[in-house]
């Protein structure tokens, strides 16, 4: 079966994306959409969850969204951040990102490479601070293993929750290929279209987590990434594609 559109549980990207210029190569129709978003807790929320936040000397960050919320959450709870706080970033990316917060160079800063588990290095350097990481209702299970082996001193806060979009206005059916990123996005397939069955239609993943949420669904991955042969998905798309033509 040859594929002629596509569907990516992704915000459209930039006109640069790689995924631009595989539709006009492979003269394929992609379309893009978010399968899920964020929600963001109130202050309400985070007391009941016993979190103060004056008690802590150091922040770890693990994506843009939790640094969003808590300055959100810190502005909300009228608590100043002092310029002493510890932060301690998931990657060079995320702890950029704090510019948008704070005078970046008047703080302490650090930043580990790509996986959490990068970070354990920083932990050992500084192992005194009182920490605060904020995450999504969804944790990787990785970080509590990388912390308590770090054997710090840290505290979970969930202030923001990832939630199915409202995908009605959407026919399924209309795709040859559904490209996933998160067992989230695999959750809201089934919440969205409760009587989804696959047939005919390709699944794509991104990520092992991703792959085996799909796969308890019951569905088929017949592309995954990333791999030594495919590092993006992409990639792997296009190889797929090419290979239903030969």
């Amino acid at each position: 079966m040859k594929i002629k559109s596509i569907l990516v549980s992704q915000p459209a990207p930039n006109e640069s994306s790689p995924y631009l210029e595989m539709a006009k190569k492979e003269k394929i129709k992609i379309d893009f959409r978010p399968f899920i978003h964020v929600e963001g807790v109130d202050n309400k929320e985070l007391r009941t969850q016993k979190i103060d936040l004056s008690h802590y000397t150091g922040i770890i960050f693990t994506s843009k969204n939790a640094i969003d919320h808590y300055f959100r959450l810190a502005e909300e709870m009228r608590f100043s951040v002092p310029d002493s706080m510890r932060y301690i970033c998931q990657s060079e990316a995320v702890a950029n990102y704090l510019q948008k917060h704070i005078i970046y160079r008047k703080r302490k800063i650090s930043f580990g490479e790509k996986n959490f588990a990068d970070l354990a290095p920083l932990f050992k350097k500084y192992p005194s601070e009182k920490y605060l990481i904020p995450t999504s209702d969804v944790m990787s299970p990785d970080i509590p293993v990388t912390l308590d082996k770090a054997n710090i001193d840290w505290t979970r806060s969930i202030m923001y929750r990832t939630v199915c979009s409202d995908l009605s206005d959407i026919n399924i059916e209309d795709y040859d290929m559904l490209v996933f990123f998160s067992p989230q996005g695999i959750r809201s397939l089934f919440q969205n279209f409760e009587n989804f069955k696959q047939g005919k239609t390709k699944i794509g993943v991104f990520g092992t987590t991703t792959q085996s949420a799909a796969e308890e669904s019951g569905l088929v991955v017949n592309v995954m990434a990333p791999t030594k042969e495919n590092p993006s998905m992409t990639m792997a798309i296009e190889k797929y594609i090419r290979g239903l033509g030969k």
